[in-house]
């Protein structure tokens, strides 16, 4: 039986228009709450603290947002947690209003938004796996990588510029960004779970499980063990580009643009990566990318942020292609019953280290230079790219015809 394509998807489209309103008000704060502490703290280290605290959720709360959505209803959850982050950015917001603002109540908005984002996106895969068919959901990654580019693309001059306008714009922006997210879920009609047998395991049981399944598949254990490692590197150069952009006497606009244009070549990469699929086999998609972080490296030849966000630029064409192959076939080999503690599992393993990308970049910022900051990142992208060329299971990595095999189950068609 043909697939709708996933143009003509409600329940994707749906999502998808809620995700993207979602993550343009994440990405325009996101370059608000550095700009924010900076402006009130004049601390490249109290910024990488906020960044590290909005992040390090994902990573505390990966496994129980994963059992919690093989358990509960997943749109529920989905739900609830957009309604904490109205409600802890709304805060912020009225705060900045009274100039009331203090540092470490940034810092605690920020760690709840996360944990708010860490228990949504526990539930989000199987969300996506409902409404998409299993030979669709590489494209659908592709889709959702292109959305994030365009939210990467007018989110980081949005934000930069409601900033100037006034330092609680951008924060009230990413509040009702979050509300128009559960307009989207309550109007979708696909269940977004399978039918579930009882409980009776112990949670130790069925923690074991998602971790086993993850560990015993090779291709799946490299990946999140390569690519978290990755998301060190591109978090801490990004936020890198914020601090040297300042430093080097760019206003907040302009440094919104500079992510901005980040966030053009991953638009670029997605529309490219049908084409990508089709003509690399999969083990070179991913070993392309992984090479593609050591351009940071010119930076420490030529010191401009104008520089080091050239240098990042062919990673960002590379990712796209990466995230819908190892996504795609991740999300439909999973079962379901399985998919948020394996997903939470594989998150927990390839986020574990990204918190720390902001904090070292700030740290190394303040106390050292910016060319030892970088040099960090692009000695671990070389150790990287060397790492996935030799690995075993990159080499022998699946082909994504396999899909084509596997039933349509429970998505729209």
């Amino acid at each position: 039986m043909t697939a709708v394509p996933l143009r003509r998807n409600r329940d994707f489209v749906l999502l998808q228009i809620g995700q993207l309103l979602s993550s343009a008000g994440t990405s325009s704060s996101s370059i608000a709450f550095p700009l924010l502490v900076l402006a009130i703290t004049h601390s490249p280290a109290k910024a990488g603290i906020v960044a590290f605290a909005r992040s390090l959720p994902s990573v505390l709360f990966a496994l129980p947002a994963g059992l919690a959505a093989d358990r509960w209803s997943r749109r529920r959850l989905m739900i609830v947690a957009d309604g904490v982050r109205v409600l802890a950015i709304g805060s912020l917001a009225a705060t900045i209003l009274l100039d009331r603002v203090i540092f470490w109540e940034i810092v605690a908005v920020a760690f709840v938004e996360g944990s708010g984002t860490a228990v949504f996106f526990g539930a989000q895969p199987g969300a996506l796996r409902a409404v998409v068919p299993a030979r669709q959901l590489p494209a659908a990654a592709a889709a959702e990588t292109g959305r994030q580019a365009v939210v990467r693309l007018a989110g980081p001059p949005l934000g930069g510029a409601l900033f100037g306008l006034a330092r609680a714009l951008p924060f009230l922006v990413d509040a009702l960004s979050y509300a128009f997210s559960t307009v989207s879920l309550l109007a979708m009609r696909t269940p977004f779970q399978e039918e579930r047998e009882p409980h009776t395991a112990s949670l130790r049981s069925r923690l074991a499980e998602g971790f086993h399944f993850v560990w015993r598949q090779p291709f799946l254990r490299t990946c999140a063990l390569l690519f978290g490692l990755g998301n060190f590197i591109g978090p801490g150069v990004l936020f890198a580009v914020v601090v040297i952009g300042r430093q080097q006497g760019l206003s907040g606009s302009e440094v919104g643009a500079l992510i901005a244009v980040f966030g053009a070549c991953l638009l670029l990469g997605s529309l490219v990566s049908p084409l990508v699929r089709r003509l690399l086999p999969v083990r070179a998609v991913l070993v392309l990318e992984l090479w593609t972080w050591i351009g940071c490296a010119v930076f420490l030849v030529w010191p401009s942020v104008y520089v080091l966000t050239a240098g990042i630029l062919p990673t960002a064409l590379a990712i796209p292609s990466t995230d819908s192959v190892v996504h795609g076939y991740r999300i439909a080999m999973t079962p379901d019953r399985l998919l948020g503690r394996a997903e939470s599992v594989r998150s927990m393993i390839s986020l574990l280290i990204a918190p720390l990308g902001p904090l070292t970049a700030g740290v190394l910022l303040s106390t050292v230079s910016a060319r030892a900051a970088i040099a960090v990142f692009a000695a671990t992208g070389v150790v990287l790219a060397v790492w996935g060329t030799l690995s075993p299971s990159i080499r022998t990595a699946p082909s994504l015809d396999q899909l084509h095999e596997l039933p349509e189950r429970g998505a729209l068609s």
